[in-house]
């Protein structure tokens, strides 16, 4: 028989941030929550990215919540694997498995205005409702394919980095590999040794930084296990080296441009040390500025073009063939196996969100925001979508980690749900002049970051939408984010009380636990 989808609260999505709303719904008494899963498992990305060299971009110190640091990293950055079992912790310590609904994917979601709830159907045929949704689905979750021509021709093996099919042995093929994005730089060294030949074909440089990494010495582990505050003192140090490189050298461009320029010419010295032949090196050479694109850190990436087995190239592709890749001077690569590291969908039309969403009026998410610009108020919620929260919404995102995110957002949707409890209220909706103040504010800012004020011309980058702004990234500071989270004024929501007998779901869905 399948679950009941009718609940107080619901979860969309069981990656990291749907797992640390859930955890902290269960910390301030709410029990009546479900977490509706797509797939059958939970992790999110980390689940889902599983190829050769998949690893943390950022310490692992700050991969984390910081109410749950993890003292078992193997190393400064842990692989994805780690990342995933870290995921796994957090259901079975704090009791998740019973909220979770697997293989219970959404395909559309309507507010019903009379009775104040959100009423979804799953693609299974499946109906629910919540009195709240809170939206957790990521942002890298819908792989990206390229739009080459012919590539359903290909005969040999296919396979985006996000779906890596173990089953199938590279060892010994010949490898093409599409793609040069922080996923790629990981793939590559991976997978150099492995394979006959390889040919990573290149759209895009990146700037690549040395990165500092090492194993973390089991004695150190046990400190950590034993003594929380040395972990904490640890990545208190490491989130605050990466807020000064990421969020100054981003969002404060016009204000400290030597910042970025230091660091360019770090990694120039970097390519230099790594990649003697300066015709390769100048291949390798981002002509955008640092930060317009994601950087990445690795000490093996570019290296690994000086190989003998291992080709750049850097003339465009004309089509995939089924025997290979023709570029456009006419050349034949012929390979067996032809890997996608072209990323995922971010903020577009069909992935953010990744179903259609009605609120009042009828007015739909995706295409509002699609038509109107990406804007959500302290990246959370959006008039005319009352009783919905969103983790990862536009302008979300500050600092060098997800996590710090996942937790402001969260304390700013608990402290509207508590709030809906203290007056009695089953409707929540940010004001729109509110709303509005605060993009514009958003969009002045803007005017100071790396992505205005700099040379982003050719990054291709998934921070810029097609509206030309960077939802993807909020400009502001961490610890202003974390303020503002819990102190933004309760008066810039309305609301309001159905009165309707019978309810549905019970006033605010706690119980003891």
């Amino acid at each position: 028989m399948s679950r009941d989808l009718h609940t107080h609260i619901g979860i969309v999505g069981a990656g990291f941030s749907g797992l640390g709303v859930a955890v902290k719904l269960k910390e301030a008494g709410y029990h009546d929550f479900l977490i509706a899963e797509k797939s059958g498992d939970v992790g999110g990305t980390w689940r889902d990215n599983t190829y050769p060299g998949v690893a943390v971009d950022i310490t692992s110190f700050n991969y984390s919540f910081s109410w749950e640091q993890n003292p078992h990293w193997s190393r400064v950055y842990a692989p994805g694997n780690e990342l995933k079992a870290y995921a796994d912790h957090l259901v079975e310590k704090y009791g998740l498995r019973e909220h979770l609904v697997f293989d219970t994917e959404i395909c559309e979601s309507h507010f019903d205005e009379d009775a104040h709830l959100w009423r979804f159907v799953t693609t299974d045929g499946r109906e629910g409702s919540a009195r709240f949704v809170i939206s957790a689905v990521g942002g890298l979750t819908q792989p990206k394919p390229p739009t080459i021509p012919g590539l359903d021709d290909f005969a040999g093996k296919t396979m985006h980095t996000a779906r890596w099919d173990h089953d199938y042995d590279i060892t010994g093929k010949r490898v093409a590999v599409i793609g040069t994005g922080a996923t790629s730089v990981q793939l590559v060294p991976a997978i150099a040794d492995r394979v006959a030949h390889l040919e990573v074909f290149q759209r895009t440089p990146i700037w690549v930084v040395p990165k500092l990494d090492a194993p973390i010495p089991p004695p150190l582990r046990r400190v950590f296990a034993r003594i929380p505050a040395s972990q904490a003192s640890v990545r208190l140090a490491t989130g605050a080296l990466t807020e000064a490189v990421m969020v100054l050298g981003s969002t404060y461009e016009r204000q400290f441009p030597l910042l970025r320029k230091g660091i360019e010419q770090l990694c120039r010295a970097h390519l230099r040390r790594q990649v003697p032949d300066p015709e390769l090196r100048d291949k390798l050479t981002p002509r955008y500025d640092f930060l317009c694109k994601r950087p990445t850190f690795s000490n093996t990436y570019l290296r690994s073009f000086t190989r003998p087995d291992v080709d750049l190239v850097t003339t465009p592709i004309e089509r995939i063939t089924e025997t290979g890749i023709r570029t456009t001077d006419g050349r034949e690569h012929e390979v067996d196996t032809l890997i996608l590291a072209t990323g995922f969908k971010v903020f577009e039309l069909g992935n953010t969100p990744p179903f259609p969403v009605h609120g009042t009026d009828g007015m739909e998410l995706g295409k509002f925001w699609h038509d109107n610009r990406y804007q959500a108020y302290e990246g959370v919620t959006v008039p005319r979508f009352p009783n919905m929260f969103a983790i990862l919404a536009p302008y979300s995102l500050t600092g060098p980690s997800y996590f710090s995110m996942i937790e402001a957002s969260t304390a700013h949707t608990l402290r509207l749900l508590t709030e809906a409890d203290r007056r009695g209220a089953t409707y929540v909706e940010i004001r729109e002049e509110p709303h509005n103040k605060y993009f514009a504010d958003i969009l002045r800012r803007q005017r100071n970051t790396v992505f205005q004020a700099a040379n982003c011309t050719g990054s291709n980058s998934y921070y810029f939408d097609h509206h030309g702004d960077t939802p993807m990234m909020r400009p502001a500071t961490g610890p202003e984010m974390w303020l503002r989270a819990r102190y933004f004024p309760l008066d810039h929501y309305r609301f309001a009380r159905v009165d309707r007998p019978g309810g549905e779901v019970t006033r605010g869905g706690r119980r003891s636990a």
